[in-house]
Order: C-alpha cells, then structure tokens, then sequence
C-alpha cells in the first residue's frame, strides 16, 4: 500500500472513529441529562389528549349561532302570531266604528293598541294609508299632549364570571365586526317609508326585518291591518334579543362552568395517570442506566411487581433481565477461570518437557520428551477448539433462526452414518421408534445432530467392543423423548449431577490422558438448554440394583404444526 493510500485510509478510520466516539460519548451522558427534554413527554401526551376534547367543547360554544338564530326565528314567529292578533282586533274595532266605511281613528287605536300591548314588552305602531304613524305604544296621552317613554333595561348585579363573558363577547364583536344587519334609524317624525316591511305590509304582505342597534339586534313584524280584505294601515311589533342573547350567554356560561370543573379534574387526573407512568418508568431507566454505566452489582432495579398492570411486568421483566446478567457475567468470570485452569496444565507439562529437553541423556529420553510435548500440544489444540466452539454457540444460537426438524430423520441419519463407518465387531447402534408422528420439533438441525453425535460418543467409549448401544425415540403430546442407552459400566453415584459440568472428565481406565476436553456433555447441555429442553443422566439398572449400563435422556418440545385444508 503506498503512502498516500495509507495516510488516506487512516483519516477515513479515524473519521469513523470520531464518530463511533461520539456516539460514546453520547450515551455516556448521565441519564438525566439525555432525557431532561424527554422526561415530560408522556404527561403532555396524556394531559393533551385528554384535555382536547373539553378544549373542542369549550370552543364549540362561541359557535352557537345556530342555536341563537332558531331562537330568533321562533321569536319572530310568535310577534307574527301577536301581531296578527292585535291587526284583526284593530280591524274589527274600526269595522265596528264605522260599518259602511270603515278607517283607523288615531285616538280609539292608540286606546285600544295600549290596551292589547300592555301585557307584553314589545312595542306596537300602526301608519295608515297615507304612510303616516298614527300611534305608538311608547306614546302617552296626558292634558292634550303625547309624552314619549322608554322602558328602563332591567337593572342586574352581574357576576364577575358574567362579567368577564361581557367583556369577551365585547371583544369577539370587535373583531369580528358584531352582526352584518342593517342599522335601525328612529327619525323624530316616522313614516312608513322608513321601514321597508311596513311598505310592504300596507301592500297586503306580512314582513320581518332584522336590525342593529347599539350592539342589540332588533326583530320587527308588520301586519297588515284589513277590513273585509281591505288594508286600512299597518301595523308594527318590534322586540329586541336581550332576552334571547340573556339566555344564549346562560347557556354558555353554564357550559363554560361546567368545562371549568371538568378540566380541573381531567387536568389533575392527567397528571396522576402520568405520574404513576412516566415516574416508575424514569426510574426503571435510571436504574437500567446506572447498571450499565456503575461497576457492582448493589444498584437496585425498583420493584414495582405488586402494580398488576404493564409497569408491574415491565419492573419484574428488567429485574430478570438484571439478574440474568448478572448471571451470564458469572459464568463468563467462571468459564474464563477454567479456560485458564486447564491451559496452564498443558503449558506447565509442556514447559517442564521442553527445559528438560536440554537435560535428556540419550536419543530415548529426547523422544520421550518429544512425545510428551506432542501430547500436550494436540491437547492444547482440542482445549482451544472446544473453548472456540463453546464460546460461539450463545451467539449461534441467537442469531440461527429455528426451523422445524424431524428428529426421527435425523437419528435415522446419525444411526446409519455410525454402520457405514463403524468396523466389524464395534460397538452398534439401533434405534427404536415409538408411537406414530410427526417427531417435529422446533431447533437448529446441525447443533441437535451435534447433540446426539456427542452423546453416541461419549456412549461408545464407555462400551466394550461389541457391545450394543439403544437408541429409543417417543412422544407424548408435548414432549419428543430420546434416550441412550449403553452397556458400560454407568455413572457414579457422586458424578452423575456432574457429568454435565464444564470440562469435567472421567475417562475410563487405560484411555490416553488429555483425550478429551470435557466439553462435549456441558456443550449438549447448553445446547438443549437454547431448544427449551431438558437433558439428564442415569444408570440402567436390573431388578436386584446392579448398575448394566448409563442411560442419557433427552425431552424437547414438540412442534405442532397445524395443516390448512380449505
């Protein structure tokens, strides 16, 4: 490589590095520093969530415009009904004034329209033919003159929250620009040329109008007075919407009051839902951080499995997990300290073998020598390939995805391979097949053979020639059971709980030392382990107690596969 090519491939490793640092040096951040902006995330989603729909309902009364407007309408309905109630009775009074030619005397209609207006609190004026007022319920006749009055408004003590929709509503008119109605003009002399429905009205027709003042909108009604179909004037109602816009605020007052209560206790209920979240939540984090980033094991995952809810499973789950881990540190520190324990053995007779070698008197000692270092060398090579295979098989069996095997298939491949490369007069091995299929079960192919291979193995070597090794498949409904079977002289009592141990050995007599590692048993073990097994030993033994022969039992889930015949 040359220099250039170097120096350019070293600042891409080192770009890449500071980057990798970066990352590190992220989650090297104390937690609460990398979750301050994250900490409140959970209440606001909670408290918005839960808040919105009062926020839509609280919105949705300044839009009552619908309700307002049918209260108009059916204001105006009801002056349309009064005023053609007074029209007629105006009618018939002059009808019966004057039968032949019948007209509205101005004095007997003022009488009688104070009379019929009385009740209400709406005003009343009649025009006549010629276009002119003629009375008004407003107008008093006293020592022969007319005196005007206007009703007083009510006077009321409003309440500060009335006051404050006052001035909101004030507000909301000025920015909207109040009602988009015609102003209402009271000229000093009136006509019915200034009110366009009284026109129409001494046309024959019934009309409405609505109109602004001072912020007030004011309804009218005309109704033609007749006499025999004969329209002899007009007559007016006007009412104003105090009392319609009186019960429109009420309204909304009361469900503004009501949304008050409301979203004080969403609000406070948002926040205790939160805080019974969010809180246990931060505090599973913090612990998980303070695990990962404290050395020790005396930091605490909070307990909160009396909770019967996801935060209780969830507490329950990374303390599992922690201790789990905890474990796995164990072991790895276990297996570490036995790796070095039986590779020091090999290399300490291995040094002594070599020193030694200068010291050998004669060709027959150096090659004594030579032998013993050949032995410890190949021993040091299948402690290292066993460490090798073991040290890999978590993470084999965590990334293989599992697929279904058929466990009947592969013994009958492992039975036949061991009678086509076996001698004549070794140890055999059958097998028996109990019960009807499928012997599915859910695994990796190649670790399961590893299994059995090792467990055939270790049988043959304990067997004497030509002696005979059973194999036997079953199944119940949720387990495949395989046992093995030999003929050799068994387990020990005080070694049966350990023949699973790591690189535990117990050779029999007259093998060569360092043969194995005593790794294969605890290497099957784990394996069957992952496949979410069990995998135990025992001795055959005849009805009088005397050991014949180790037995090896195996149990694994069975898979059960269900077929689709649609």
């Amino acid at each position: 490589m040359s220099a250039d090519r170097w120096r350019s491939r070293a600042r891409s490793d080192d770009h890449e590095t500071s980057a990798d640092d970066q990352d590190s040096s992220a989650a090297q951040l104390p937690f609460e520093t990398r979750t301050r902006r994250r900490l409140g995330s959970i209440t606001t989603k909670i408290l918005a969530l839960n808040v919105l729909a009062l926020f839509l309902l609280g919105g949705g009364l300044l839009y009552l415009d619908e309700f307002r407007d049918g209260l108009i309408d059916a204001k105006i309905a009801a002056l349309q009904t009064e005023g053609e109630i007074i029209a007629g009775a105006l009618g018939e009074a002059a009808l019966d004034a004057n039968p032949e030619a019948p007209t509205l005397d101005p004095i007997a209609t003022r009488q009688l329209l104070r009379r019929l207006i009385e009740p209400t609190q709406e005003r009343a004026r009649v025009f006549d033919q010629t276009n002119a007022l003629i009375a008004d319920s407003r107008s008093l006749l006293g020592a022969g003159r007319e005196v005007q009055f206007a009703p007083l408004p009510p006077v009321e003590a409003l309440s500060p929250l009335e006051r404050a929709y006052e001035r909101a509503a004030d507000v909301w008119r000025k920015a909207t620009g109040g009602p988009r109605l015609p102003a209402y003009v009271e000229r000093s002399t009136q006509t019915a040329t200034d009110y366009q429905e009284v026109l129409g009205a001494l046309s024959g027709d019934v009309g409405a109008a609505q109109r602004v003042q001072n912020n007030e909108v004011v309804l009218s009604v005309a109704i033609p007075v007749q006499a025999f179909k004969r329209v002899l004037g007009a007559l007016m109602l006007t009412a104003d919407t105090a009392d319609i816009d009186a019960s429109v605020r009420d309204f909304r007052l009361a469900i503004l009051q009501i949304s008050g209560v409301a979203f004080a206790i969403t609000v406070t209920l948002s926040f205790y839902l939160a805080r019974t979240i969010a809180r246990p939540v931060t505090l599973l984090a913090a612990a998980a951080d303070r695990v990962r980033g404290m050395p020790g094991r005396d930091i605490e995952i909070p307990d909160f499995s009396d909770r019967a809810d996801e935060i209780g499973g969830l507490s329950g789950a990374l303390r599992d997990m922690t201790s789990a881990l905890y474990k796995r540190f164990d072991a790895i520190e276990s297996f570490a300290a036995d790796v070095a324990h039986e590779i020091k053995n090999p290399l300490t007779s291995l040094r002594s073998a070599v020193e030694a070698l200068d010291l050998a008197r004669d060709d027959a000692q150096r090659q004594q020598l030579l032998d013993i270092i050949s032995d410890d060398v190949g021993r040091v090579d299948r402690l290292l390939s066993d460490i090798a295979d073991a040290s890999r098989l978590d993470a084999e069996l965590s990334r293989t995805k599992m697929e279904a095997v058929d466990i009947k298939q592969l013994l009958e491949a492992i039975v036949e391979v061991n009678k086509t490369t076996s001698k004549r007069g070794e140890t055999s091995v059958d097998l028996v097949v109990t019960g009807a299929g499928p012997f599915l079960a859910l695994g990796i192919e190649d670790r399961l053979g590893q299994v059995m291979r090792n467990i055939i193995d270790n049988a043959r070597s304990f067997s004497a020639t030509g002696s005979r090794i059973a194999l036997s498949l079953s199944r119940s409904d949720s387990v495949l059971r395989i046992v093995c079977e030999d003929e050799g002289p068994g387990f020990a009592d005080e070694h049966k709980d350990r023949v699973f141990e790591r690189f535990y050995t117990r050779r029999p007599d007259g093998e060569a030392f360092g043969t194995h590692s005593g790794l294969g048993l605890s290497i099957s073990r784990q394996i069957i382990e992952a496949h979410r097994g069990r995998i135990g030993a025992d001795n055959r033994l005849t009805e009088d107690g005397k050991v014949v022969g180790a037995r090896v039992t195996i149990e694994l889930p069975v898979l059960h596969i269900t077929v689709d015949t649609s």
